[in-house]
């Protein structure tokens, strides 16, 4: 990417667009403070890369993109997957969590139609229910901004107008957070987006 200047207000929805290579990953992976820019400066949520603790910045950025899917166990329950969004880890170890972690993760699933998938191994679900996760997932911690790379990305026709559906609700709530979502098509953006990024 080269001479980008990009800001998103807090009750924003952006769709970015673009070819392959034009650059969409890469700025979705800095807005969710990933990569630091080579040059020039990124502020997010108020915070400047490079003087800010990116881990501390990170709980407060929903991501749900197919690499991190990448690193959630296949073995870890839809449940755990979403829960330990709270710790910033893609798997379960030795933390604790309360029940108010629990109650959080079972409504935000509830919200995304997988309460029924709760104890189901994260490796035995279908495309759509995974990508549904992974949303669910950057949601649990109540961000200030959500990322969302490619989330209708190679589903069939069924799963993809159930996750439009979902999102363009979300997008579309009150009190949902700015949102910043990367498609290559435009039949995949959501009602209820209300800005445009056309990257070349």
């Amino acid at each position: 990417m080269d001479s980008l200047t990009f800001s998103v207000g807090p009750t924003e929805r952006w769709v970015v667009l673009g070819a392959n290579g034009a650059g969409k990953t890469t700025l979705l992976k800095l807005a969710a403070a990933q990569i630091q820019p080579s040059s020039g400066s990124a502020t997010l949520l108020g915070q400047r890369l490079g003087e800010v603790n990116v881990f501390e910045l990170r709980t407060r950025i929903g991501f749900a993109s197919s690499a991190l899917a990448a690193q959630i166990p296949n073995s870890e329950t839809v449940l755990n997957a979403v829960m330990t969004a709270s710790y910033g880890i893609t798997g379960r170890w030795n933390e604790e969590y309360d029940s108010i972690d629990e109650r959080r993760a079972r409504r935000v699933l509830g919200e995304w139609e997988l309460s029924n998938f709760e104890d189901r191994a994260f490796g035995t679900l279908s495309d759509g229910e995974r990508k549904r996760v992974q949303i669910a997932r950057s949601v649990m911690t109540d961000p200030e901004l959500l990322l969302l790379d490619e989330p209708v990305a190679s589903l069939d026709l069924a799963a993809r107008e159930l996750t439009l559906q979902l999102l363009s609700g979300y997008a579309q709530a009150t009190e949902a957070p700015a949102m910043v979502m990367v498609t290559h098509h435009l039949e995949e953006i959501p009602p209820g987006f209300t800005h445009a990024l056309l990257m070349q």
